[in-house]
């Protein structure tokens, strides 16, 4: 959007008033697979209907089915993977626009002309065409040599894995509004999770530089942003392929100082990456949100280590207390894929009890998607789809009640609540978050008493006391606007 626009381009969020639609995919699962299709075909009808001259499609599912795309779609004219960002301006026919100042970053561009070898990215071994400025982890090199990587059979994967890494000089547009953003720190993953094909289709793990990130933050709270969430498929790991000893860490520490930040916080924690040192920073500053999104997919010790992520329910708990210790107060989410291959009762039953006893405050449930090209495609002992949706619909039911009784003693505390403005549910509510509540995942703080205000202004701060709370829900009534 921000290449588009600054080459100018004028954007439309209305797809039939468009010459140029670009559709950005997932193939995380099947369902994101699925709803990445039923767009583009929506969005063809547009171009053999309607007045746009080109379709672009973008993303994940580029780097899976490249070429089927394009054989089964004719309407689409051109296909842009994961590390081609900066191909969209020739994709969509718009001249190159005069290059800025010099900057002492560099944006890193994919080579057009780099050796293509199809299907053999991981045997590329050296990544030859990697710009200088990237570097990766021991631990994904050795991944990679265990062929981690490997697209050997996915038709169309027919460029080496992605390197590319957008920094602070690259052209963005917010799309969150004025008042929050995110900003991805790292790319890619070198984990070797049996049910993921991340790593296949975003490459191997690779932070943004140190100088970058903070530039591009300081630049965000210049222009207006107070809330800033930190994202990546992997962002405890951040800084390891830099020399960093706890590199999120020490970025937190660095952005927590920028004056008029006033909210700060980053997603998704890897369990065994949650050390000390990244606790007692979350602590020592108050506009670090106290809030930490775990997901740990399962807690049976054998379907842990079919997912090769190992660990159990007992460690799991040691650490969460570990966490509520060095942080009190802070708000845990988390996440469990239900119906993995091999998942028996009992498997089922552990993971029921460690839900009870862990006590989240915010957690989701997913259905296991068998996808081609992950290493759990293969195992056996398959649980059927109906099992899989009774396992995950028992869980929502034990975590709606614990949820309901943690919302409970919500009622007359006082909070920060960033208002987004009016509910879609009606005109009647506004909406709003505090610190706990994590960008669109998480439930919603509904306001119907502004107070002494006559009104409320989206993206501001207010004071706020809770009233109501419901299952995930709460109400509130605002106090005062806050300084």
């Amino acid at each position: 959007m921000g290449m588009l626009d600054h080459a100018g381009a004028r954007l439309t969020a209305k797809p039939e008033e468009a010459e140029i639609l670009v559709v950005n995919t997932c193939s995380f699962i099947d369902t994101a697979k699925q709803e990445s299709v039923d767009t583009i075909l929506e969005m063809a009808r547009h171009k053999t209907e309607g007045r746009a001259r080109k379709l672009i499609v973008a993303g994940c599912l580029v780097e899976r089915y490249r070429d089927e795309i394009q054989r089964n779609i004719p309407e689409v004219d051109a296909v842009i993977g994961t590390g081609e960002l900066d191909s969209i301006l020739a994709a969509a026919g718009i001249q190159q626009p005069a290059p800025a100042a010099p900057s002492p970053f560099t944006i890193l561009k994919h080579d057009a002309h780099a050796d293509v070898r199809a299907g053999r990215e991981a045997e590329a071994g050296t990544h030859r065409n990697v710009p200088a400025e990237i570097s990766f982890r021991a631990e994904g090199d050795l991944r990679e040599q265990q062929g981690r990587f490997r697209r050997d059979d996915w038709q169309g994967a027919a460029h080496l894995l992605p390197t590319y890494l957008y920094d602070e000089s690259t052209p963005r547009l917010l799309s969150t509004g004025k008042t929050s953003a995110y900003i991805k720190i790292a790319e890619g993953c070198d984990h070797p999770c049996s049910f993921c094909v991340i790593p296949n289709l975003r490459g191997k793990f690779r932070s943004r530089r140190f100088e970058s990130v903070v530039a591009e933050a300081q630049q965000l709270v210049a222009r207006g942003v107070r809330e800033i969430t930190l994202i990546g498929q992997d962002t405890t790991c951040y800084g390891e392929d830099l020399g960093l000893k706890d590199g999120l860490a020490t970025l937190l520490d660095a952005l927590a100082r920028i004056e008029n930040l006033r909210w700060l916080r980053f997603l998704y924690a890897y369990p065994n990456r949650i050390t000390g040192r990244l606790l007692e920073t979350i602590a020592k500053h108050d506009n670090i949100c106290k809030y930490l999104d775990v997901p740990l997919q399962h807690a049976s010790p054998d379907v842990l280590k079919r997912m090769k992520r190992g660990a159990s329910a007992e460690i799991f708990l040691k650490t969460i207390d570990k966490v509520r210790a060095a942080v009190p107060g802070i708000a845990l989410r988390t996440s469990f894929i239900v119906g993995f291959p091999g998942e028996s009762p009992r498997d089922f039953e552990l993971l029921e009890n460690f839900i009870k006893a862990a006590k989240f405050d915010w957690l989701g449930v997913f259905n296991y998607s068998d996808e081609e090209g992950s290493g759990a495609f293969g195992l056996d002992a398959k649980v059927s789809k109906r099992t899989i949706e009774s396992r995950r619909r028992k869980l929502m039911k034990v975590q709606q009640g614990i949820s309901k009784r943690a919302k409970q003693a919500w009622v007359g505390r006082e909070v920060l609540l960033l208002a987004e403005g009016p509910s879609e549910e009606t005109e009647l509510l506004w909406e709003g978050r505090t610190q706990f509540h994590a960008p669109e995942i998480d439930g919603k703080v509904y306001i119907n008493d502004f107070g002494r205000l006559e009104k409320l202004q989206p993206g501001h701060f207010y004071r706020a006391e809770i009233t109501e709370a419901h299952d995930y829900d709460l109400v509130a009534r605002v106090v005062s606007p806050s300084l």
